[in-house]
């Protein structure tokens, strides 16, 4: 062969490289690191108190939908990167953005975005500390007996009142804005109660709609007016937690039953358990990484146990056809010569695929950014496990129960009367 064609190919026809004699170090690897991302979850247990970075999508949240006017009537678009830039400067964490038109009452089609946090109150942890320490010292000569929260309202209990205009300071600075009382309420919060002689108040903030207006508003420099906004429960999403892990069970469980029928019951076993193998390991990375876990994570973990198979089954169906044609070779060495064969093929695919969810994960923001990084992770672990945990578990069964029909007894040869007397 000549050698100006050398550069077409990535790896030099007929390399010969010796993965059986591998397996059982690669399996053992493989093994550890199952054990290091299972043993993940529990640790974020412990220390973060709960399993994984989960999203609206499982935990709960508000669901909220702004549309944005440069001038009253007059409705603009706004770049979902730059809302996702402006609420994460913020400090909201876990927050998705998508486009969510629709027309108003007039047909005029209003550009508007869900904003989706996992966040159902105004206050945060800290924001509701600095609050309630902030009132107690600024208002510690008015007896307070009691100042609890229930969501957005602090109630308060005191010996002597305490106005509006004198709290609206102080919750601002802990970065909340105070509602105004009606005339109703400021009649009722000014007279103590007649028996105990205490004053009892409520302060109710502004929920999470106009906070976000607000961050929006001083960002984008365009009006945000809330169009709707509420809350999924927790419940729903453990249900949606609960759908997912059985889709990811039913989908190996037809996996292997489809290898039993496309090829033969000697192969499902080891399809199955690279694919249980790579869901693990990109669950792991999840866990390790503290990446939010979304439904979109979802359903790139179940398109890289697709992809898995899928290289999985190349894989199986040569080493199928080097059955048939080399059966005088042991099923060590036609393993072996299989993978060879694939290996470019196998190299070359799963490059172009990382290479794109790669470009993916770098350049695009939020959903499109968790299913790219499943992806890539995916991608590693699903070429890994067809070759370094596949193909060993179908050669380990074939050896042991399918090594071919035992060595016939000899029986001995009937012996002929003797028909003549010597």
């Amino acid at each position: 062969m000549s050698d100006h064609h050398k550069f077409r190919y990535l790896l030099p026809p007929g390399n010969n490289f010796n993965f059986v004699s591998k397996f059982r170090s690669w399996m053992i690897v493989s093994i550890i690191l199952m054990a290091v991302a299972i043993g993940s979850l529990f640790v974020n247990n412990a220390v973060r108190g709960t399993y994984m970075n989960w999203t609206i999508d499982f935990k709960g949240g508000t669901e909220l939908i702004y549309y944005f006017q440069d001038t009253p009537g007059h409705y603009v678009p706004v770049d979902a990167g730059k809302v996702r830039e402006a609420l994460a400067k913020a400090g909201e964490d876990g927050v998705e953005i998508s486009d969510n038109g629709w027309k108003d009452d007039k047909g005029v089609e209003v550009p508007g975005l869900m904003v989706r946090s996992p966040r159902f109150s105004a206050l945060k942890p800290e924001s509701e500390k600095a609050a309630t320490e902030g009132f107690n010292a600024k208002f510690k000569d008015r007896d307070i007996d009691k100042a609890t929260w229930s969501g957005d309202h602090l109630f308060v209990r005191s010996k002597k009142a305490i106005s509006h205009d004198e709290a609206v300071e102080v919750f601002k600075t802990a970065g909340l804005d105070l509602k105004p009382w009606s005339a109703d309420e400021q009649t009722q919060y000014a007279h103590a109660d007649e028996g105990t002689q205490e004053f009892t108040q409520v302060f109710s903030m502004w929920g999470l709609d106009r906070q976000f207006s607000n961050v929006l508003d001083q960002a984008l420099g365009v009006k945000s007016t809330a169009y709707n906004s509420y809350g999924v429960g927790a419940k729903a999403g453990d249900k949606l937690r609960d759908d997912a892990a059985k889709s990811i069970i039913y989908a190996i469980f037809l996996i292997m039953l489809y290898l039993a029928f496309r090829f033969d019951i000697r192969y499902a076993p080891g399809a199955a358990f690279a694919t249980i193998h790579d869901a693990i390991m990109v669950i792991g990375v999840f866990a390790i990484t503290w990446t939010d876990v979304s439904l979109t994570s979802v359903a790139g973990l179940l398109t890289v146990m697709g992809y898995s198979v899928n290289d999985t089954v190349i894989v199986f169906d040569r080493i199928r056809e080097n059955q048939a044609k080399l059966k005088d070779k042991k099923i060590e060495r036609i393993v072996d010569i299989s993978i060879n064969e694939m290996l470019v093929r196998t190299i070359l695919t799963s490059s172009t695929v990382f290479a794109t969810t790669l470009i993916m994960n770098i350049f695009g923001t939020g959903l499109v950014k968790n299913f790219a990084f499943a992806m890539n992770i995916g991608v590693i672990v699903g070429t890994y496990s067809s070759i370094f945990l596949a193909a060993p578990l179908f050669m380990w069964i074939s050896k042991k129960w399918y090594s071919g029909p035992g060595t016939a007894k000899r029986r001995p040869a009937p012996q002929l009367a003797q028909t003549a007397e010597e």
